[in-house]
């Protein structure tokens, strides 16, 4: 999960050295390893706690006392912590964590002014542990940025109040519609769950070729669309794209599937990631946007992610060889 800084240093570019002594690169290991290996824990802890209640094995009593923490999670909201997000500021020692802002000045002057934007992320990957690392940098600075989740995870006990500490909105039309109306701004994930399946160490797919909803959001409510490419989100781990598991997390919309990384263990690997922020591609205000209108900026927004793509992808070592194709 990640938000937009709008208040950073004016410096466009902010990188971690990944020569890091080995107590702080394993400290930044199991912070990092906390999420992925949740992912995995929280769907199959959720299950037996049902049959275990279900079933009142071992008894009545032991239990209830084991699906406490389910109860727990049910009755507290996902709650966004700065406090959390600083704890977790070890993981930019394990990985090689760089941002670079391309139109950072203008695009905070503009939200200073009231201009609301979509920030439109991707590639999803099984985890965004870039979009992570450049909320943990500095989490003072993404204060006016949620960034949009699916439903799944937002009432999902114990995997919304882990993840919701990045401020995570519903990523419904509705919901986002009245960020919007309130003169705020937004972080959404493209390409969804459905391009966590195309995630490969060996080339780098979008999901994007017929999501086109976002444009035709934008356009209707006025603001602007502002690219964002998250380098590494798709090597640091690797999923299983077949399977029950796998289908049953496309229906969901959540990451329900077998992934691993570091050692073929649910670790992720410790790479660079790079997290651009592009520039606004400048659309207009249609209150009724045709379809022709719809494609036409869908089609500049895709011309954006490619070049933002050719220009940075020599940064990151797992992408000098990658090639991308948006299906």
């Amino acid at each position: 999960m990640c938000r937009i800084s709008i208040n950073a240093p004016k410096s466009a570019t902010t990188s971690f050295e990944k020569k890091k002594p080995f107590h702080k690169w394993l400290i930044g290991l199991a912070v990092a390893s906390i999420f992925s290996i949740a992912y995995l824990l929280i769907p199959l802890y959720l299950l037996s706690a049902i049959l275990s209640l279900a079933l009142r094995y071992p008894s009545t009593h032991k239990s209830l006392l084991y699906c406490l923490p389910l109860f727990l999670s049910a009755l507290i909201p996902p709650k966004y912590s700065r406090g959390a997000l600083r704890m977790l500021r070890p993981m930019l020692d394990y990985f090689d964590f760089e941002a670079i802002h391309v139109d950072e000045q203008n695009i905070r002057e503009q939200i200073a002014q009231g201009k609301s934007f979509l920030f439109a992320a991707q590639p999803h990957g099984v985890l965004s542990y870039t979009g992570m690392c450049s909320a943990v940098y500095d989490p003072n600075d993404c204060l006016a940025v949620p960034t949009a989740a699916a439903s799944v995870v937002l009432r999902t006990p114990l995997l919304k109040n882990l993840m919701g500490i990045f401020n995570l909105v519903d990523a419904s039309a509705h919901s986002i519609t009245r960020i919007f109306k309130n003169g705020g701004s937004v972080l959404i994930y493209i390409g969804g769950i459905a391009e966590l399946f195309k995630s490969c160490r060996e080339e780098e797919r979008l999901y994007l070729a017929n999501r086109k909803g976002f444009i035709k959001l934008a356009l209707r409510e006025g603001v602007d669309v502002v690219p964002v490419y998250l380098f590494g989100n798709t090597s640091v781990l690797s999923v299983l794209k077949h399977g029950p598991l796998a289908a049953l997390s496309r229906r969901l919309q959540a990451s329900l599937t077998l992934f691993w990384g570091k050692c073929f263990l649910p670790i992720p690997r410790d790479e660079k990631l790079l997290y651009v922020v592009g520039k606004p591609i400048g659309l207009p205000h249609i209150k009724d946007p045709t379809q022709k209108d719809i494609d036409k900026w869908h089609a500049v927004y895709c011309d954006e992610v490619r070049k933002m793509f050719e220009t940075y992808k020599e940064r990151v070592p797992m992408y000098k060889t990658k090639k991308l194709f948006i299906d």
